[in-house]
């Protein structure tokens, strides 16, 4: 499970994981499209490609996309609010998506957040640490009762001692059960050799600059075909190498 994560999905698709599944390489073009969009007052500069597993909670200067049919995942840290009720507005719909949802964690701090908009009307929003809840706003959703019902507790390291508010669940993984939940794979590690992992996710990567101050472009060289192997891709023009390993 990556350590943090502060993700956006755009979903019009039924089956989200079937269309992640189906196609494992996103749209670079569009990927690029959207970056400018979101960050209208920056440098968009293509940069390195990978997946969810390493990029899914990227550094404030970075934002990594993917885009498939009906499916737009955008991994930024503007998604790691305390209170996803305050999501800009340019970010709660920019694509006219059937729904919107915000999956955020930050496993060393014991904190997670989740929210949903219908067609840009607010739904559902939670955020919490391991004792103290940020937001807890519209109503709480069937799936939420195992967490509220004390069937996923914190788990402690040896020699670790509860804090009497301590909450009913851990956070990180109250946000991971939405992650499940919504788009149908899960960041804390699969059941199944089979299930989709954070791995299997590409998405394409993005630097971000003041504006003017973006590094000269290199020319870039003939776009070519995706390259597969077990733990690299390039997606044409981005020529970035995948981190994961």
């Amino acid at each position: 499970m990556p350590s943090t994560a502060s993700s956006l999905w755009y979903v019009d698709a039924p089956d989200p994981v079937a269309v992640l599944r189906d196609h494992p390489d996103p749209d670079p073009a569009a990927a690029f499209a959207l970056a400018k969009q979101l960050n209208p007052d920056r440098d968009v500069v293509p940069a390195a490609s990978g997946t969810l597993k390493v990029w899914a909670g990227p550094d404030p200067g970075s934002i990594y996309i993917g885009c498939y049919p009906g499916v737009t995942v955008v991994c930024t840290t503007q998604a790691a609010l305390g209170c996803p009720t305050k999501l800009p507005e340019l970010l709660v719909r920019p694509l006219a998506s059937e729904h919107t949802y915000l999956i955020a964690y930050d496993i060393p701090h014991g904190w997670g957040a989740f929210a949903h908009w219908e067609r840009g009307e607010f739904r559902r929003a939670f955020s919490s640490t391991r004792v103290n809840i940020i937001e807890d706003e519209g109503m709480p959703l069937v799936w939420e009762r195992p967490y509220w019902a004390g069937e996923h507790p914190v788990r402690l390291q040896p020699g670790e001692f509860p804090d009497p508010q301590t909450l009913p669940f851990d956070p990180p993984e109250f946000a991971d059960g939405a992650n499940v939940e919504w788009l149908g794979f899960d960041y804390r590690g699969a059941d199944s050799v089979d299930a989709l992992k954070p791995a299997d996710i590409a998405v394409c990567g993005f630097s971000l600059f003041p504006k003017g101050q973006a590094p000269a472009p290199i020319r870039p060289e003939e776009p070519q075909a995706a390259v597969h192997d077990a733990n690299h891709r390039w997606f044409g023009w981005l020529r970035g190498r995948d981190k994961v390993s």
